[in-house]
């Protein structure tokens, strides 16, 4: 059975029927409300979404955007020599570089692919595969293509990407806490930690008593964008890599489309906000989102710790089976529960020769590791 595909420049142009027959949007991040936020609020990339048909009916679904990014941004946070460095980004000749992304670049997690239950895995994801190529090849100035990012279990499905020439890298873990029916409260959940851990938890609550928090509606979220989006700058410029920066308009729309489903909490210090959260309940589980931190004040009043708690008690609260609290300071997360979940992703430059000086290097790509802490008694 032969495949064809349709690519879409805008969500608001994909026929109905094709949401239909895939019958993917009980998971949010596949639903057209969810991918138009984004679309709307994000005007400086380029996003395109790809139908696989079979018999002109919709087997599988691509979310990509095309960014531009600093290849330097890419090369000064990974672990190399200052030779290779030179090397990579003499590669890509310039200082900014367009890359295809085949999954949500502000989310972390296997979001960006979806493959039709009954249909056979490697056919379609292989018709994906060629799809994306296929885009590339009609998309002027790239220079990279990066599909993100698979967990364990669907790699014997992935790697059918090697074939194409792409290689595997492994990439910072997501962090997850398993939720028990019997944490009824955040002080059920501390009660089951040894007491290293609980004191801990229960420091950062203590130190952090003076900040007020709220719950942000829609009204809050326009009235506080600004002070948001600069607090997020703020992780963003202490995060060792971003490929994109999100405007965070895109919240407006979330919080239209999603209500409760979407939380946003301030936390205020003097009236005068200093942190905030960002979460979706997605099904059965929390999914951490940005957050943002005013650093000067986080030490003193441990904004970043106060965070972790409160999106346990959301977690709870939701009643949700597992938070993800998503990639980067996998050690703190830890201390809370959390355990890794591997996430692996591909990557080639689009040019033949580059790609056979690249391979070698994205193939040989070391994560950090971290100390894992076994908090539960």
């Amino acid at each position: 059975m032969s495949y064809t595909s349709n690519v879409y420049k805008t969500v608001d142009t994909i026929p109905q029927v094709y949401w239909e027959s895939l019958n993917c949007c009980s998971n949010l991040y596949y639903s057209p409300e969810f991918l138009r936020s984004f679309e709307l609020a994000n005007t400086d990339i380029e996003f395109n979404y790809i139908f696989i048909l079979k018999d002109k009916v919709a087997v599988a679904f691509a979310n990509t955007q095309i960014v531009t990014i600093g290849i330097e941004t890419i090369t000064k946070n990974i672990t190399m020599s200052n030779r290779i460095r030179r090397v990579v980004n003499n590669m890509f000749c310039k200082k900014q570089i367009r890359v295809l992304f085949c999954g949500n670049i502000f989310l972390s997690g296997e979001y960006g692919t979806f493959l039709k239950q009954n249909e056979p895995k490697t056919e379609t994801f292989t018709a994906i595969a060629k799809s994306v190529e296929q885009l590339s090849k009609n998309t002027n100035r790239l220079s990279a293509l990066f599909i993100k990012d698979f967990k364990n279990e669907s790699l014997y499905i992935t790697d059918h990407l090697k074939s194409y020439d792409y290689a595997a890298m492994h990439v910072e873990p997501n962090m997850i806490i398993k939720l028990k029916p019997e944490w009824q409260s955040f002080q059920d959940y501390t009660m089951a930690l040894k007491s290293k851990y609980r004191v801990k938890a229960n420091r950062a609550d203590a130190k952090s008593e003076a900040l007020e928090t709220k719950l942000f509606s829609e009204k809050d979220i326009e009235i506080y964008k600004n002070e948001l989006q600069n607090l997020y700058q703020n992780t963003i410029d202490n995060a060792d890599f971003n490929a994109q920066i999100l405007n965070l308009d895109t919240y407006n729309h979330l919080k239209k489309a999603f209500r409760e489903k979407f939380i946003v909490k301030g936390y205020f210090l003097d009236n005068h906000l200093v942190g905030f959260l960002s979460a979706m309940q997605n099904d059965t589980n929390l999914d951490a989102h940005f957050i943002g931190i005013d650093y000067a004040k986080n030490k003193e009043f441990s904004i970043y710790p106060r965070i972790l708690n409160d999106y346990v008690r959301l977690g709870i609260e939701t009643n949700s089976n597992q938070i993800n609290l998503g990639r980067t300071a996998s050690e703190i997360k830890s201390t809370l529960g959390a355990k890794p979940e591997a996430l692996t992703c591909y990557c080639k430059h689009k040019r033949y020769l580059p790609n056979l000086v690249l391979k070698p290097f994205i193939q040989n790509v070391q994560i950090k590791t971290f100390k894992q802490h076994h908090v539960f008694k």
